[in-house]
């Protein structure tokens, strides 16, 4: 018992170092920048006593009320208490799914830790009937939080798995949000040019390199459904975090990764 308390509380100093780190320098040029302007003495104060404070909470749209109710029979199925499988990678040494008990499955030495996160509605399949996005959060031990998508309709008074993906961990690929639009899954994750490239990755364009807490740009993708998997659709719009005015920039991608041409 003595060992595996000094185990976890290894862990929970590496969690909080690792994720300390990656955002030390944004908190460190907020203070200077307040320190520098005398009417800003409050706000410098206020960063020195709490330095988390000013960090974007990520996953503010998708613990929303927002699209959380349905009319549809999917709505009634518990997802809380519910078996799903592992996408390809993440499995257990013994098992390639896992179930889940009043949404959650504490992590262990044998297996990963999962919990829900929250179930969302809408119509991605244009049935006019809505599907169930339900989210999952991956418990790593350390620092990140990637997280599962699970697309689910309902077939003969049953839950069936249309889909699933798994995405990055906050800046780098995170989730920020699933909804539907006109038929169809539109996905929103946080960084540049990032979208789901099958069904189980995210893509990354070169530069996209920025600290895990504070994501500067995040990219809308839309995916719609052919009766047997979901396709990409249309252009990839990367939007900035920063100017809600500025037009989005286009697959941006394939000209940051274009090969110069002699």
């Amino acid at each position: 018992m003595k060992n595996y308390l000094e185990s976890v509380a290894i862990i929970l100093l590496i969690t909080f170092s690792t994720f300390f780190a990656a955002c030390k320098g944004t908190v460190e040029n907020e203070a200077e920048s307040a320190a520098q302007n005398p009417k800003n003495d409050q706000a410098a104060a206020r960063v020195r006593q709490n330095p988390f404070a000013h960090f974007p909470n990520l996953q503010t749209e998708i613990l929303s009320n927002e699209n959380t109710l349905t009319t549809s029979p999917i709505g009634q199925v518990d997802f809380k208490n519910f078996t799903f499988p592992f996408p390809r990678g993440w499995q257990d040494s013994d098992s390639k799914e896992f179930t889940l008990e009043n949404g959650a499955r504490p992590i262990s030495k044998e297996r990963v830790g999962v919990m829900h996160i929250t179930t969302k509605y809408g119509d991605v399949t244009g049935d006019g009937v809505d599907e169930a996005f339900v989210i999952i959060k991956i418990e790593t031990g350390g620092g990140g939080i990637p997280q599962i998508v699970y697309v689910f309709s309902q077939k003969d008074e049953k839950a069936e798995l249309i889909w699933l993906f798994r995405t990055g961990d906050r800046a780098d690929g995170g989730l920020k949000r699933i909804f539907a639009e006109n038929g169809e899954a539109v996905v929103e994750l946080y960084g540049k040019d990032r979208y789901i490239l099958g069904e189980v990755e995210t893509m990354r364009i070169d530069g996209d390199e920025e600290q895990l807490c504070c994501p500067t740009h995040f990219t809308r993708s839309h995916y719609k459904w052919n009766g047997s998997n979901f396709s990409l659709q249309g252009k990839r719009e990367t939007f900035s975090t920063g100017d809600n005015a500025a037009e989005p920039e286009l697959n941006l991608g394939e000209t940051v990764n274009k090969p110069n041409k002699k």
